[in-house]
């Protein structure tokens, strides 16, 4: 079991490290009581996870009971890091300023720099207790790619996702990347395959048997295989290619398939085929 305490000085990035960890596949849980601490990490170990975030902060009630809870855990040789974010006053004044939130500490007549120095006295027990990132003129790029590093988190899992469309029905909101496949041979126009779809035998045998399509197959396969570590460079947890036809019905649901089938083995594979799905048809 691996669990992840993320705590530190409010705009200093610990939303950010929460999102690193929920990409990488964590349960996450924001701003926790540090006196619930045991018995949540319990709940979630009877439901079955494995991989638990944490992020406790100076409003967590009882925060001096986390050095304590934290030992615990580590008694019951649980593999438990600490990842503690923080950054020059100066830094946090100006994110304060550029976002125009208020300090969760900023009550009671406190001024902003006040409240920033009030938060890094409740917290400096906590800093203590594992690794410290100063995220000052730190981009959030930098920054993930440190926390993936901190931790031995890799580059993470992508979830490639291919969806065959009709580009009359317009092109998907969620495509990242769109291939046109009107200009392939249709099997519409044969009376025979145009009640089938491009998941059907007939059809599939229609458009192995046709060299353009497979020359624009292993053009799109080169493509993506070329690209495909850039985006997991990037830290991209999903991606979303859309093959599109004219129908939605035939060379995209093709296409979509046997992209499916020769990434599968590299990257966590999903396939939707929205012009079937418009039609009714789930076969």
């Amino acid at each position: 079991m691996n669990i992840v305490i993320v705590s530190g000085l409010s705009g200093s990035g610990k939303s950010i490290a929460l999102g690193v960890l929920e990409d990488c596949g964590y349960y996450c849980v924001d701003n926790l009581p540090a006196t619930l601490l045991l018995e949540v990490v319990d709940f979630l170990a009877s439901a079955g996870h494995r991989m638990i975030a944490v992020s406790v902060d100076a409003r967590s009630a009882a925060l001096p009971a986390l050095p304590a809870s934290i030992a615990r855990l580590r008694e019951r040789n649980l593999d438990c890091h600490v990842l503690f974010l923080e950054a020059g006053t100066p830094t946090l004044l100006r994110r304060f300023s550029e976002t125009r939130r208020s300090h969760p500490l900023a009550i009671d007549g406190l001024a902003l720099s006040e409240a920033i120095a009030r938060e890094r006295e409740l917290l400096s027990r906590v800093a203590e207790l594992g690794h410290r990132i100063d995220t000052s003129e730190l981009q959030p790029k930098i920054l993930q790619n440190w926390i993936r590093e901190t931790l031995g988190l890799g580059g993470g899992a992508l979830t490639l996702l291919f969806e065959s469309f009709a580009f009359r029905d317009g092109i998907p909101l969620d495509a990242d990347w769109v291939i046109d496949a009107r200009m392939l041979p249709n099997p519409h126009y044969d009376p025979m395959l145009r009640p089938l779809t491009g998941r059907d035998g007939p059809v599939i045998a229609f458009l192995d048997a046709q060299e353009p399509v497979q020359r624009f197959l292993a053009d799109v396969s080169g493509f993506l295989s070329r690209w495909l570590p850039e985006v997991v460079i990037e830290h991209r947890a999903y991606l979303t290619v859309a093959v599109g036809c004219t129908g939605g019905k035939h060379r995209s649901v093709y296409l979509a398939e046997r992209l499916a089938a020769a990434f599968r083995d590299r990257s966590t594979v999903l396939v939707r085929h929205r012009g079937l799905a418009r039609a009714g048809d789930t076969t």
